[in-house]
């Protein structure tokens, strides 16, 4: 029996028009991902990665095309409904961390869940989890500003993963890390994805995320460049 993807695009574009000028994000892009995939998706700068990531997050909405992600559909949704898709269905990790300054560890982790609306003790337990697993129970109490940048990323890690998302997004994740921690947090993503049970998309430029694939997308000039090797729908 054929499984749906859990995210697929048809001719997903977006344009952004700045005055009487038009600037391509993406454009055509036709895409299928399976549950559990590990997506490495690479491209200079300006290749379109942070735009496709934004809209697999539901940050922005398509200007053409169809996309549908975990069962929502992204461009007609209405904006209660992506709002439950954010806070449910995707967690994001970014290069710059985006950790709240003024809240401890164990608080930023535990944000999600509570504008979830999930229980406050099950967020609790789950936060002590995530950072007893990732080494950072020592450092719950901390400020963000009081961690090094492996413990900042470890931390939006927890994050991301507080409401047990179906898919997680990182953006460049390694980019502001040395090898060693850059190392740590592939490891991480390969022992999120839970065998198969959680789909991971890194957008990088760097090659450490190679080892954990089991997808390569190449993006060149806001559309898939299908002459790479290893490009989509190829495994390794």
């Amino acid at each position: 029996m054929a499984i749906d993807p859990i995210i697929k695009a048809d001719k997903l574009s977006r344009i952004y028009v700045m005055d009487s000028t038009s600037v391509v994000g993406i454009t055509n892009i036709d895409l299928d991902i399976a549950a559990g995939e590990i997506v490495v998706l690479k491209g200079e700068s300006g290749s379109g990665k942070s735009t496709l990531l934004s809209l697999l997050a539901a940050l922005d909405r398509p200007t053409g095309g169809n996309l549908n992600v975990a069962g929502y559909n992204i461009q007609n949704s209405s904006e209660d409904r992506l709002t439950r898709f954010r806070r449910e269905v995707v967690g994001m990790v970014f290069q710059n961390f985006n950790l709240l300054p003024t809240l401890t560890v164990n608080e930023n982790v535990m944000l999600p869940g509570l504008l979830a609306g999930r229980d406050n003790r099950l967020i609790k337990n789950k936060a002590n989890q995530l950072l007893q697993w990732l080494g950072l129970s020592n450092r719950a109490t901390h400020f963000p500003g009081q961690l090094s940048g492996g413990e900042m990323q470890r931390t939006a890690i927890a994050r991301a993963l507080i409401n047990d998302p179906a898919i997680v997004l990182a953006d460049e994740p390694t980019g502001n890390l040395d090898s060693r921690n850059s190392r740590i947090v592939m490891d991480l993503f390969q022992e999120i994805t839970g065998n198969g049970k959680r789909t991971l998309i890194i957008a990088t430029h760097s090659s450490i995320a190679d080892q954990i694939a089991t997808m390569r997308l190449y993006l060149k000039d806001g559309a898939l460049d299908h002459n790479k090797d290893l490009s989509i729908g190829k495994r390794l």
